[in-house]
């Protein structure tokens, strides 16, 4: 399922959300129409929350089924609010904005090129997945930069074909390149999405709409 929504008019969803495959991370406050359209749309339970106090709830948080990992600057109250059933884990060093340094999904993991040595095995253990250090594109924001799920991956628009072939063979599902909110290369920040579905920033055009239910295998 695809739809096209904002969060109070910003089209970047990502920066405002992060998902696996049975939760949403949302930033608060948000209308009931958004809570209702990324449940409807994700198929999964929506948890309201704040990370480090910061409505930017996607860039500093990073999920898959097994765990997620926050920013060190999050709050006590705001970890309570993760789901028990998941392991938790905090970005421990400058590249803290685990939205945007982590892109993951149920397979594998990659991290900006800077995280230590001990942030890869505290991925490891909190992820249940393979972690690699690594860019794409040349850009070190590798969470920002694309977007991942069991069934597919969208990059950005100057990552080479190479890079394609090598990161679709590491999180074993086809990746392709792509822009969103009407040419927008920062993948991560324009879309959430997971197997069953994407919310995916207002501003994307109708080819842009195809190049998701295309590269997500949202049939």
């Amino acid at each position: 399922m695809l739809r096209l929504g904002s969060l109070d008019g910003n089209p970047y969803i990502g920066v405002c959300c992060a998902t696996s495959e049975d939760h949403v991370l949302v930033s608060e406050p948000v209308e009931k129409r958004v809570v209702d359209d990324l449940s409807e749309v994700l198929g999964v339970e929506v948890i309201l929350t704040t990370v480090a106090g910061s409505s930017v709830v996607g860039s500093l948080a990073a999920m898959n089924s097994n765990g997620i990992v926050l920013s060190n600057l999050a709050e006590e109250h705001e970890v309570s609010k993760m789901p028990p059933s998941l392991n938790v884990g905090f970005m421990p060093e400058k590249v803290n904005a685990a939205g945007n340094n982590i892109l993951v999904n149920d397979k594998a993991a990659c991290v900006h090129p800077g995280a230590s040595r001990g942030t890869v095995g505290m991925l490891e253990d909190v992820l249940d997945v393979e972690v690699q250090k690594r860019s794409v594109a040349g850009l070190d924001t590798v969470g920002s930069v694309c977007i991942v799920t069991s069934k597919g991956m969208l990059c950005h628009p100057r990552t080479s074909e190479e890079e394609l072939k090598d990161l679709s063979e590491f999180f074993k599902v086809p990746a392709s390149a792509a822009t969103l909110n009407y040419g927008t290369a920062f993948i991560g920040a324009c879309v959430v999405a997971n197997s069953k579905g994407a919310y995916v920033g207002s501003r994307s055009t109708p080819i842009e709409l195809g190049k998701v239910e295309d590269g997500l295998g949202l049939y």
